[in-house]
């Protein structure tokens, strides 16, 4: 019966993670670029009771008796479902359709990887720098940040869905300008290190980023302009799994509520 507590102690402490991992997905259901998590589960160690052996009439008992010792979350893990588009009336709003990622050089020197278009073009020394609202530089395909010279009139830039940043020539036909905006994408997404604002980090899981300009074995993603791409959690999905998650927290806390009776019970007999 005390094995019974602690068993049921941790299915209380998985479900408050899930819990707290539908939380966060509900609260970011306005986030631009965001993807849902799951929870992943995996049983503890089981307890031996009894080996297969024979009774004591020689009849053999093939099966073990095992008991398991309770739950714990294995991984949160993203799902990267392809988020709602949402119209923009700015010309440095992007949305990515497909598996790719935009790239960002972080404060640090290191890159790191986004869904979230909402960019803007920052005036700088050198001319204007299209970064995200942090004002972190974002690459063009060769991994470099994305800068123009002061000729260029913002308003008359457009980007095509290859990423190509084109301006009108002298027929007012816009021509690339040859710069394109870095998109990459990983063998295993759901690998990547998850960081403040819809930001992702490569790790040994994710592998290494995979350049869309440079090479021809994965499918291309597309650049839509004046478009951003939503949150791709779904509402009424995560209300059912809380809903799920709450009503096996229920059953655990029974399970202590039953075991504590039976404790009482048992404790009662010497009187």
């Amino acid at each position: 019966m005390v094995r019974s507590l602690w068993t049921a102690a941790t299915g209380m402490i998985a479900q408050q993670t899930n819990i707290d991992t539908i939380a966060n997905n509900l609260s970011n259901v306005n986030t631009q670029g965001y993807k849902t998590q799951v929870n992943e589960f995996k049983t503890l160690l089981y307890q031996t009771l009894q080996s297969k052996t024979t009774s004591a009439n020689g009849a053999e008992k093939p099966i073990s008796a095992q008991v398991g010792l309770g739950v714990r979350n294995s991984a949160i893990t993203s799902i990267f479902r392809q988020g709602t588009p949402i119209a923009s009336d700015s010309d440095t709003d992007f949305m990515i359709e497909g598996k790719g990622f935009f790239a960002l050089r972080g404060a640090d020197g290191n890159t790191y990887y986004t869904r979230n278009g909402n960019f803007q073009f920052a005036l700088g020394n050198n001319g204007y720098m299209l970064s995200n609202m942090d004002g972190l530089p974002v690459l063009n395909s060769n991994g470099q940040p994305i800068i123009l010279s002061n000729n260029y009139i913002l308003s008359n830039l457009s980007v095509d869905k290859d990423g190509r940043i084109c301006y009108p020539d002298e027929e007012n036909n816009a021509q690339p300008i040859g710069i394109t905006i870095g998109v990459f994408q990983f063998n295993n997404p759901s690998g990547l290190d998850r960081l403040e604002d819809t930001m992702y980090a490569v790790s040994d899981a994710s592998g290494q980023p995979i350049n869309e300009a440079t090479n021809n074995g994965v499918e291309k993603s597309k650049i839509h302009q004046n478009y951003l791409e939503g949150s791709n959690v779904q509402v009424v999905d995560e209300m059912v799994s809380m809903i799920v998650a709450q009503r096996a927290y229920e059953m655990n806390s029974k399970a202590i509520t039953t075991s504590d009776e039976m404790l009482q019970q048992a404790n009662n007999l010497k009187r």
